[in-house]
């Protein structure tokens, strides 16, 4: 149920990627370092909240957090519309959509660290790669689903239906969430600042940033990639990464758990550099879905593998900004490869977008490896959390 909620919340956001390059690009005229600037602003901002976000859920619970996300949602889709409605006037249009974005952004802050908050309460510590394993495939399913069905409405419609939708999915998720069980909030013997979290997990947290620079290559301009490049299905290699993804959720969601995620993260992250460099090497639209398909499955356990190893350094009380602190590092590998991503394609190079994705990947591994050299030298290490 939990992993469904953040599945509709990153529906609406798969949806703004799948129109708002072509949208920023095509419609309003603007160049791809605006494209970039638009789709990047609303991981600053997530960035920007999540102490706050953490803290809320720590203290208040997670279905406050959620709630104030759901509703924030809600309104970036509305402004969508209204942007949409101003095209005649790109400089107008252009920014009610920077605003949605950065109020999508502070809404995905708050959902995303609520719910994550809220299931390591309700499933306890032995589980907790699992928590990890199962909404990080809501949020990239929702992504990977979003894209290609906003595509289409799009192309069949028009671009306000895929935007109506961002204004109904919030109201869905939250009818879901009232069958939630309600839980215990745990007394606080010290409340963890976001910036002492910070130093906790920076090390697994920068090789999530590493290795989500491939990620945001594919969500931002795989399209414009592919529409350079004359081929057809840049909507089906954003799906393939999302097969690729969730396929490797399903069939091996235990393996953080069971086998450490240092030793998952390493291979995991060869895999993810393979994929990156067959679509910057790519000849073909199979190629480069081939490509998603790779980056995907290596991307698939990075999340959690890199997770389990920063919230086991926490209290179970302060999980939640444990986990905020950790997907800070996320919103700041995403958040800066769009505008970069989009000085590297100024002069038409989609393609070294993923080159830049492999070599950050690459040395995500050493991290990994580092990481699991540290724990062989160790072998009784034990937690915080014991």
């Amino acid at each position: 149920m939990i992993a469904g909620i953040i599945f509709n919340i990153f529906l609406i956001m798969g949806i703004s990627l799948g129109v708002l390059p072509f949208f920023v690009h095509d419609t309003l005229g603007y160049s791809n370092i605006i494209v970039g600037l638009v789709i990047g602003i609303q991981y600053a901002a997530t960035l920007f909240t999540r102490q706050s976000a953490g803290k809320l859920a720590d203290t208040k619970g997670g279905k406050k957090s959620i709630t104030l996300g759901l509703i924030l949602s809600t309104v970036t889709g509305v402004l969508c519309v209204i942007s949409v409605l101003l095209t005649s006037l790109p400089l107008l249009s252009l920014i009610v959509l920077i605003i949605a974005r950065i109020i999508l952004g502070i809404a995905e802050s708050y959902i995303v660290i609520g719910i994550f908050a809220w299931g390591f309460k309700i499933v306890g510590k032995k589980h907790i790669g699992k928590v990890i394993v199962w909404n990080g495939m809501g949020m990239y399913g929702g992504l990977s689903i979003g894209a290609p069905l906003s595509i289409y409405l799009q192309g069949h419609f028009s671009i306000i239906t895929p935007f109506t939708l961002i204004i109904l999915f919030p109201i869905l998720a939250y009818l879901s969430m009232l069958a939630l069980p309600q839980v215990k909030m745990e007394p606080q013997e010290h409340q963890l600042s976001f910036f002492k979290a910070i130093g906790l997990v920076w090390k697994s947290g920068s090789g999530l940033a590493l290795a989500s620079i491939g990620f945001g290559g594919i969500a931002s301009f795989i399209t414009l990639y592919f529409a350079q490049q004359s081929w057809d299905g840049a909507s089906f290699a954003i799906s393939a990464f999302g097969i690729g993804y969730i396929g490797t959720r399903i069939f091996f969601s235990g393996y953080p758990d069971k086998f450490g995620g240092a030793k998952v993260a390493l291979i995991s992250l060869i895999v993810e550099a393979i994929g990156l460099l067959l679509i910057w090497s790519a000849t073909s639209a199979a190629m480069g879905i081939t490509g998603s398909l790779l980056t995907g499955l290596g991307m698939s356990l990075v999340f959690p593998s890199f997770g389990l190893i920063a919230v086991n350094h926490v209290d179970p009380s302060n999980r939640g900004m444990a986990i905020a602190a950790y997907n800070a590092f996320f919103d700041i590998g995403v958040g800066l490869t769009a505008p970069v991503a989009g000085l590297v394609a100024r002069n038409g190079g989609y393609n070294n977008i993923y080159i830049m994705g492999a070599v950050a990947a690459a040395i995500s591994a050493t991290l990994a490896y580092a990481e699991l050299k540290k724990q062989k030298k160790q072998p009784e290490f034990v937690t915080k959390n014991g």
